[in-house]
């Protein structure tokens, strides 16, 4: 067990062993700025000012060479092996609702959705809450490094968390995933983390934009907003984009929410050219691009929330910029 002290204050924090300066800070009820957790994007960048850290990834993207000759880390990365004092700026809205947990979860159920979607249902030890739309660090065996994905049900089921993968070719983690793990082994998840979750303060009508294994944190924001008090009577647009029709999932899991046809509606779109007849007789297009088609001059009116490839996500937010949407109205969480 070290400690963690912000320079200038009165601060400090204990970092267990093997624990990441950020994630304790975020146990310890603080708000450490982050986003990604896996070294990629940057926001949870800190002065080391004293104290010895090993760096979990060696070349991390989050990093520019102007922040390692400042003598810079990454909070996500960064495990303390010595008392240290860092240099930052704690952030209110960074505060975890529900502390992260490090602990052994159970594999004990798995569903194909599509043809390389596969829903995987962990038992946690302890019954841990989340807010609809966060993610979780799964920690395969055999795999280096943890893994983001967000979990599909919702928070109130404390003892399990699911999960709405998509396979990546070649890809280490979901390869583990798919072909190396069966029902009743374990593994350790962390969680939960996250900043794009359901506003239930807010009475805006919602708009979720999917695609890939974006699908898991918007069928979890839809599935909360339709059973949420605070949000009964509230509109509800679903799309979800894939390359081909065979990709295309999530209507059975909205047809099962009430409000289906009346306030939640479902707008699947293919992005890829037909192949022959393809069957394919719905919308073709980009996410972004139909999003724009439907709601247009409503988006600025509107809560929205979005999940998906890194090329998906970048075109959305030039799209919701172009249409000026404000940012605060906007929820995503930026992975790489």
């Amino acid at each position: 067990m070290t400690v963690i002290m912000l320079k200038g204050t009165d601060v400090s924090w204990s970092c267990s062993d093997g624990d990441t300066i950020m994630r304790s800070a975020l146990r310890a009820g603080l708000g450490f700025p982050y986003e990604c957790n896996v070294g990629s994007c940057g926001n949870c960048r800190f002065d080391l000012l004293e104290g010895e850290v090993e760096d979990l990834r060696t070349d991390p993207p989050g990093l520019s060479d102007r922040d390692r000759e400042r003598g810079r880390r990454l909070g996500c990365q960064a495990r303390a092996m010595s008392d240290c004092v860092v240099k930052l700026r704690l952030m209110p809205q960074y505060e975890s609702r529900f502390a992260p947990v490090r602990q052994a979860a159970t594999l004990v159920a798995m569903r194909d959705i599509t043809h390389d979607i596969r829903e995987f249902r962990f038992r946690l030890e302890k019954p841990v809450r989340f807010l609809s739309g966060q993610y979780a660090l799964l920690a395969l065996p055999g795999v280096d490094g943890a893994r983001a994905y967000s979990m599909a049900n919702t928070g109130d089921n404390e003892n399990e968390w699911h999960f709405q993968v998509r396979r990546v070719p070649n890809g280490a983690a979901t390869t583990k995933l798919f072909e190396g793990l069966a029902s009743g082994d374990r593994i350790e998840i962390d969680g939960p983390y996250g900043m794009a979750y359901l506003r239930e303060d807010s009475l805006r009508d919602i708009i979720c934009l999917a695609g890939g294994s974006g699908l898991s944190p918007m069928i979890s924001i839809t599935r909360a907003a339709a059973m949420s008090p605070e949000l009964k009577g509230r509109r509800v647009d679903f799309i979800y984009g894939g390359r081909a029709a065979r990709d295309i999932c999530g209507r059975e899991m909205l047809e099962e929410l009430p409000g289906f046809g009346s306030t939640i509606y479902y707008h699947p779109v293919v992005s890829g050219a037909p192949e022959g007849d393809d069957g394919w007789d719905g919308y073709r297009g980009f996410v972004h691009e139909i999003a724009a088609e439907l709601f247009g001059k409503r988006l600025p009116e509107c809560e929205i929330y979005f999940a998906g490839p890194p090329a998906m996500g970048q075109a959305i937010q030039k799209m919701l910029l172009d249409l000026g949407v404000p940012s605060a109205q906007v929820h995503f969480d930026q992975f790489y």
